[in-house]
């Protein structure tokens, strides 16, 4: 704990609040894109705002990473910070490129089951929400790791939502139907693996401190 302490009292809880930052960005992402299969309707406009999210974050996390080469001494290892950073800003990058396909491919009703996978994928934000908020206050402490298995097994319901998705799918006979349907499907299943990769490192960093 003395390291951690001594660590925050360098620039670095500048790191935690950017850190922050993105995390926020990836939960307001999937719940617009819950947003975009509760009411179709609203497909463009929500696309749009994601779209918006979705630079914010890049600025953000490209911060974190100036932020880490500024400072000279962090006894958090900075590769931790990185990767969180990294595959945080990854579920934004999967969620923008799930509601520009479903824009691009001209997806004219909500395709059957990417509602479950959304709101998976949104309850899995919320819990990286929750971990990257408990480190930037400074409550670095084995609860958080409760929130990790959360994570877990929101990762496996949501593998389970998505083969079942695809078995009813390739039953249909649609061929150009399927294609683009399982593409979104599979960028769905990456992105709830995106929160799982963040989960396992922020579980890592939990480890190494306590």
């Amino acid at each position: 704990m003395t390291q951690w302490m001594t660590w925050i009292k360098s620039n670095e809880k500048e790191i935690l609040s950017l850190l922050n930052d993105v995390a926020c960005k990836a939960e307001e992402a999937s719940k617009l894109l819950v947003g975009i299969f509760e009411n179709f309707e609203k497909l463009d406009e929500n696309h749009s705002k994601i779209k918006k999210i979705e630079r914010e974050a890049d600025g953000l996390t490209h911060s974190v990473f100036e932020e880490l080469n500024k400072t000279f001494i962090t006894p958090l290892d900075r590769e931790d910070i990185s990767r969180i950073a990294s595959k945080a800003d990854d579920i934004i990058d999967y969620i923008e490129g799930i509601s520009g396909r479903i824009v691009n491919f001209k997806i004219k009703s909500p395709p059957p089951y990417m509602l479950e996978l959304a709101k998976e994928l949104q309850n899995a934000t919320k819990e990286i929400n929750l971990m990257i908020t408990s480190l930037n206050k400074l409550k670095v402490n084995k609860s958080i790791i409760e929130h990790c298995r959360a994570v877990s097994a929101i990762e496996h319901n949501a593998d389970d939502i998505y083969r079942k998705a695809v078995g009813e799918l390739l039953e249909t006979t649609d061929v150009i139907n399927i294609i683009k349907l399982k593409d979104i499907y599979e960028s769905l299943e990456e992105a709830s693996d995106r929160c799982l990769d963040v989960a396992d490192s922020i579980e890592d960093v939990v480890l190494k401190y306590t």
